[in-house]
């Protein structure tokens, strides 16, 4: 008998009935994972291909960036696709963002929306970014002055590598891969320090981490959820070996800074009685750690792992936010003078501060900081930056509409639309680099009886590139708005202002074309510039 089921076995598993099974298995999984997902009543209008299996589908592949003119302007939410394994996405109007982000993360969290946009289970071995953002809002600000040397120095070592220094002659070099030379070394001067911050394995094990965390968030997407157990240890096997490799570099420096501080704090040792530790995202890590009372994060291994969601939210982010700054400004309208202009304000101010970069004269670069800010509103890096779940038992309901939202729902605001709103920018498809530091200066030259009321006066001040709100998303908004934002612009301006000043580069004829993909944007990675070292430098 057992012979007998073995033939009938080995008969019925043929490479078609294996196929067939296969591919119902697939499309048994689509379904029911659409059949999961959260309901959204038919009263909130839908945009895209639909709601359904197929238009999900076709949705992620021809995308629809600008919905604001439909209904948000009106003061009115809708329905935008997702990806095939997310629920689609309620675009809560700017009329209801203070509603959306006023929430409690109780019932509306950012964290369990970065969990699953992320994939944070596997993509980042279950570690959250909550305790590490909990950290950064507690030491980086109140160290941000003491940072500003280092940085610098961290920012003319990456660009002198990267651009070469030769005066006679252009050298041609892709932007992208440009700027990744930069970005992740200056970065890691205050994640990990010296001398790791300059170690070539381990800078390019994080940029490899980041880069697993975009595609592979792409891939498992586009896999059922109930299917993603079984793919996804496969595909991460990349983040597991990237981690691994930086964690091989990162190992002795981390356990060499827990011994220290913990000599430190002990007393007891006279050769550490006048040591203090780097002030860096390690230290950081272990002091909160210890103010908190989380033995469990004292090790190596797990404060190694600790570091990766901000390494990724560093370097994605910030290169391409300077990836798109260099094009659009090397691509303005010639009678801007857009690098001449930067490259006077930053010469002028970097020599009133006595050639070191300090905080003031670095807010006092007005031009600089528009030029960027203006970058990031007309050069979207994505539709949204900010996304919550519905993580309430009972859902919620929107007074404003009356319009029910159920547990797992996702909500966002709509930063590609609003950017772009004519209603809120004068002339929006085109990069204005003074569009913010004009109303400065015309605010600035009236007289005092002239300035207004001090709400104005207000207005003007929160026109800086750190500053968010309703109508500029690009660092998020509300209590969960990005915490590292205020580095982030010290971090641009001085690269800027050492490129401009210690380079030329030839400005582009057009700018080239970037590509959406879901809800993301894909930059022209593509591009090349040429540069040569000025022989008069700064």
């Amino acid at each position: 008998m057992a012979a007998g089921i073995n033939a009938q076995l080995s008969e019925s598993l043929t490479p078609g009935n294996v196929a067939a099974a296969l591919f119902v298995f697939v499309i048994s999984s689509f379904i029911v994972d659409f059949a999961r997902k959260p309901r959204y009543t038919e009263a909130l209008p839908r945009v895209g291909c639909g709601g359904g299996l197929v238009g999900t589908l076709k949705n992620f592949f021809f995308f629809v960036t600008r919905y604001n003119k439909w209904y948000s302007k009106h003061g009115r939410a809708f329905v935008v696709p997702s990806a095939p394994s997310r629920p689609q996405e309620i675009v809560v109007p700017r009329s209801q963002a203070a509603w959306m982000l006023e929430l409690p993360d109780r019932v509306l969290s950012t964290k369990e929306a970065h969990r699953d946009t992320l994939h944070n289970d596997y993509q980042f071995f279950g570690m959250d970014d909550e305790f590490p953002v909990h950290t950064i809002h507690k030491h980086l600000a109140r160290n941000i002055v003491g940072l500003i040397p280092g940085v610098q120095e961290e920012v003319h070592d990456a660009i002198d590598a990267t651009f070469g220094k030769d005066t006679d002659n252009w050298k041609a070099l892709a932007l992208w891969d440009a700027w990744l030379g930069i970005i992740p070394q200056v970065t890691n001067r205050i994640i990990v320090g010296l001398p790791l911050c300059r170690n070539e394995e381990f800078l390019k094990s994080q940029v490899g981490f980041a880069d697993d965390i975009i595609r592979n968030g792409f891939i498992l997407d586009a896999f059922p959820r109930i299917f993603q157990p079984l793919v996804a240890p496969f595909f991460v096997l990349s983040n597991w070996w990237h981690w691994r490799t930086s964690y091989r570099h990162a190992k002795p420096v981390i356990e060499q800074r827990l011994h220290d501080m913990e000599r430190k704090a002990s007393g007891v040792d006279p050769a550490y009685e006048n040591w203090q530790p780097p002030e860096d995202m390690v230290t950081w890590l272990i002091r909160q750690a210890k103010t908190d009372g989380l033995d469990a994060e004292l090790n190596a291994e797990r404060l190694s792992k600790r570091i990766l969601p901000v390494e990724f939210a560093a370097i994605h982010t910030t290169v391409m936010t300077g990836f798109n700054l260099m094009l659009d400004l090397l691509t303005s309208d010639p009678s801007l003078k857009a690098l001449e202009t930067i490259r006077e304000e930053t010469a002028r101010v970097f020599a009133e501060e006595g050639g070191a970069w300090t905080k003031q004269g670095l807010a006092r670069l007005h031009r600089t900081d528009s030029a960027i800010r203006e970058s990031m509103r007309f050069s979207n890096i994505a539709r949204s930056l900010t996304h919550r779940k519905v993580v309430a038992p009972e859902g919620i309901t929107n007074a404003a509409e009356g319009w029910h939202a159920p547990y797992g729902a996702f909500l966002m605001l709509d930063l590609a639309g609003t950017h772009r709103d004519p209603d809120l920018y004068e002339n929006p498809d085109e990069y204005d680099p003074w569009r913010y530091s004009r109303q400065r200066e015309e605010h600035e030259a009236k007289t005092a009886g002239e300035k207004g009321s001090a709400e104005d006066t207000l207005r003007i001040q929160r026109l800086g590139m750190v500053t968010t709100s309703a109508e500029h998303l690009s660092f998020s908004h509300g209590r969960h708005a990005c915490p590292g934002r205020f580095f982030v612009a010290h971090e641009l301006k001085m690269i800027l202002a050492y490129l401009v000043n210690n380079y030329d580069i030839k400005p582009l004829a057009e700018k080239p074309k970037s590509m959406w993909v879901g809800p993301n944007m894909i930059p022209p990675v593509q591009a090349k510039i040429e540069v040569r070292r000025r022989k008069v430098t700064v």
